[in-house]
């Protein structure tokens, strides 16, 4: 948004990666408001028609997001929520039964941002949200490197990354070759992490 990117610049982008893959699930992560603004259904239907496959309402709690959750299911999106390690097992239940997509796991408390090591809980975490739930689980927060990825991996069923990459872009933008280099090896990096 800084760089002035607007709305309809990223449901372009989602279309002309459309034109090449129709089968890599693209979820955005986004803000209520953002959806709300311009009508929550036109947003979704938008999104939809765009090559959206999921929205994670990063601002928007489960048990606030009964018109969000219906406009979906009526529009064919999927829905996506968040869970942390601070979450309540009992509510564990609950986001699972109002999730249509999948479930992040939001490993750590704090701000986002790379990390060296994983958290001590997560084997337990992981545990007891499958337990719970038959979605499938992805785990986030901090990732940034292929052993990471592969500690998560064997324990989940996705493993997210974003402040590497995002990191990674924001370091080379004088330079989009190199920047395009930089994050492909590290993605490459990172997608070996789940084949080992």
């Amino acid at each position: 948004m800084e760089a002035g990117t607007t709305r309809e610049d990223v449901f372009d982008l989602v279309r002309k990666i459309r034109e090449d893959d129709e089968q890599t699930p693209i979820v955005f992560y986004t803000y209520y408001n953002l959806m709300f603004s311009g009508g929550l259904e036109a947003y979704i239907a938008e999104a939809k028609e765009a090559g959206v496959d999921g929205l994670l309402v990063l601002d928007l709690p489960p048990e606030e997001a009964g018109d969000h959750i219906e406009a979906c299911e009526k529009l064919g999106m999927d829905t996506v929520f968040l869970l942390a390690p601070t979450t309540p097992e009992d509510r564990v239940e609950y986001i699972a039964r109002n999730a249509t997509g999948f479930i992040y796991y939001v490993s750590r408390t704090g701000v986002t941002g790379v990390r060296d090591d994983l958290a001590s809980d997560l084997q337990e975490m992981v545990e007891m949200i499958k337990r719970r739930s038959d979605r499938p689980l992805v785990v986030g927060f901090g990732i940034q490197n292929p052993d990471q990825v592969n500690a998560v991996a064997r324990l989940a069923d996705g493993v997210v990354v974003g402040s590497a990459i995002v990191n990674t872009i924001k370091d080379n933008l004088d330079d989009e070759g190199k920047m395009l280099e930089r994050v492909e090896s590290l993605v490459t990096g990172l997608v070996g992490g789940t084949r080992r």
